[in-house]
């Protein structure tokens, strides 16, 4: 059987975590660089194989204090690792549009089994006839097994960072011909 290539359509796809700020509120923040393969056996997705990088010094949080942070040692080290990676492993229909995505995840030079929740929404021609297929994908990665384990200890009992990062992303894939 033939294989579909998909590549993410960047000015139609968003990837952002949330983390809790002081346990009260989450903060949001987003990579502005990103890229997405995916290779399937015919469109309905079910066993495609995908892949996909963020560059770490494109970490966007709208503070530029808090990037700065972010692409420190004490989280991303963007320098000495500029990108987080996830290769697939599965992809898994659940239901009729609902799946289940899993694979590896590598931040800074941990790579950790993840499970995401992945909605299917379907399959469009736009205006110019390029096939495309769009996905919500969810799910929650502890930051600390992946290094990422810098914090500060609240006077008040607590932590300033959650350990638990939320990920969410609106990735629009194109098909190649």
């Amino acid at each position: 059987m033939a294989t579909t290539k998909w590549v993410l359509d960047p000015t139609h796809s968003e990837v952002q975590f949330k983390a809790k700020h002081l346990m009260i509120t989450n903060v949001t923040g987003s990579f502005q660089n990103i890229s997405a393969n995916a290779e399937t056996q015919d469109d309905s997705f079910s066993g495609a194989k995908v892949s996909f990088t963020a560059e770490t010094g494109s970490v966007n949080t709208n503070n530029e204090q808090r990037d700065g942070h972010l692409k420190s040692a004490d989280f991303f080290d963007s320098e000495k690792f500029p990108q987080l990676k996830f290769e697939s492993t599965a992809f898994e229909k659940k239901s009729e549009n609902e799946y289940s995505l899993k694979g590896n995840l590598t931040i800074k030079d941990v790579t950790k089994p993840v499970s995401l929740n992945v909605e299917f929404a379907g399959i469009q021609k736009d205006p110019y006839g390029n096939t495309k297929a769009g996905f919500s994908v969810n799910g929650k990665i502890n930051r600390a097994e992946f290094g990422l384990i810098w914090n500060t200890v609240l006077e008040t009992g607590g932590v300033l960072v959650s350990e638990d990062i939320k990920i969410q992303g609106e990735v629009q894939m194109v098909k190649q011909v």
